[in-house]
């Protein structure tokens, strides 16, 4: 019988049960790397922090961005013009062309605002509850104009939606407020329900009065599920809406929106821009877009900014990852022979592969207990300097597993490499 070798003796020995996944060796070895375990660690502390509020910050900006509006948006489209200057008719102007856009084929409803959702141009006013108290309730989104719960497609809750006989041209009013009268006030208003809610939790709204101006009152007939403001920036305030019934003419504040099918508004609206051009060709039009448009406009820095974030967590996290893999093959180099050893005295592939592997989600869990605390920290900074609200803490295994994913995924290729060293690499230096 031929003698067999030293490196094949030693192979088939038993290796010690559940020697190679004990972590007093891990441990052992971890303590003689003292200054690159700590860096490693403070690196994936850091990453973890950068990653929870990371993603944080891109859930706010896609919760901002998903803000329902309360409208049809689908079925939209706003012509915005811009005359030289009012002209004095400008109420007859402005139903003329409300009833010339009413003829259009394939419009369902046609009105004018003075703002839409997510427009950019607010206009808002101070509500308060009594006409003396010193300071006012809120400040909420004034929508004046015609048609506005048909034409945008508003659902009521209660109450009900305001007459033609009920609206008054905005001159009227303006004249009456300036000489401190107030004649034809209380006048009809609809809010949104945010808006009740807030005046009057758990109170029925319909009825209910509210003052814009010491003289200038409004009486709740109505509520509205949704409607966003122009300037949405805060989501705690960005559904507080009031609909006041005035009639406002053809000036460069007003923009007529028409309502129809999705399919039909690109024809509707070039239709629509010809005939108001045949009543008046001298007439300036500064928009024509629909309402997609629009809203897409609004939110477009948050679109930036969302994939700014996205592209700066996949960065951090592909650096942390290389990192891993850079140290782990060091240390793999290193320890060659010692792994020849543990090879040659029984350990099997899958020991050293699961010996790396646990070495390294010890160091992740590590740093990650200390970027937990990071993410803390740096969470109350961004609330101080940017009033952003506090990092919820369910998003802190969000940047746990993300870490633990990356750094098992970094070590695997290292750790293979590792298992793959044979037991004659103890035997080289005798």
């Amino acid at each position: 019988m031929a003698k067999r070798s030293l490196a094949a003796l030693l192979e088939n020995k038993v290796r010690p049960k559940n020697s190679m996944m004990e972590l007093q060796p891990i441990l052992s070895t971890l303590r003689r790397h003292k200054v690159i375990l700590w860096l490693l660690m403070l690196e994936i502390a850091l990453i973890c922090a950068i990653v929870c509020n990371g993603v944080f910050l891109v859930a706010q900006r896609m919760q901002h961005m998903n803000m329902p509006s309360g409208i049809a948006e689908h079925e939209l489209v706003q012509i915005q013009q811009a005359p030289i200057a009012p002209p004095p008719d400008r109420y007859a102007r402005a139903r003329e062309d409300l009833a010339t856009l009413r003829q259009i084929p394939g419009v369902l409803a046609v009105g004018m605002s003075n703002q839409v959702p997510f427009g950019g141009s607010s206009s808002n006013g101070n509500v308060m509850l009594s006409p003396t108290q010193p300071h006012q309730t809120l400040s909420a989104a004034e929508y004046f104009g015609e048609n506005l719960v048909q034409t945008l497609g508003l659902h009521l809750v209660a109450g009900r939606a305001l007459r033609p006989d009920e609206y008054v041209d905005a001159d009227v009013v303006i004249k009456a407020l300036a000489d401190g009268s107030d004649k034809g006030f209380p006048m009809p208003m609809l809010v949104s329900q945010a808006l009740a809610t807030r005046l009057w939790p758990q109170q029925n709204p319909l009825g209910k009065l509210v003052w814009l101006t010491p003289k200038a009152s409004f009486r709740v007939v109505g509520v509205v599920a949704t409607l966003a403001r122009a300037n949405a920036y805060r989501t705690a305030t960005a559904q507080y809406s009031m609909i006041i019934p005035l009639h406002m003419g053809a000036d460069k504040d007003q923009s007529y929106l028409l309502r129809t099918r999705p399919q039909d508004r690109q024809r509707v609206l070039a239709a629509a821009v010809a005939a108001l051009r045949r009543i008046d060709p001298a007439r300036v039009i500064t928009h024509t877009r629909t309402y997609d448009q629009i809203r897409s406009d609004y939110f477009r820095d948050d679109h930036a900014m969302a994939g700014i974030l996205v592209s700066v967590i996949a960065a951090v996290l592909l650096v942390t990852g290389l990192g891993i893999v850079g140290l782990a093959s060091f240390w793999v180099a290193q320890r060659r022979k010692q792994i020849g050893i543990r090879r040659a005295l029984g350990a099997t592939r899958a020991d050293i592969l699961h010996y790396f592997q646990t070495e390294n989600f010890l160091i992740v869990t590590f740093g990650i207990v200390l970027g937990m605390v990071l993410a803390y920290g740096l969470s109350l900074w961004l609330m101080a300097h940017y009033e952003l609200p506090r990092l919820p803490l369910s998003y802190l295994p969000i940047g746990a597993i993300a870490l633990w994913l990356i750094g098992q995924i970094a070590v695997l290729g290292p750790a293979l490499r590792a298992s793959h060293v044979p037991p004659v690499v103890a035997t080289r230096s005798v």
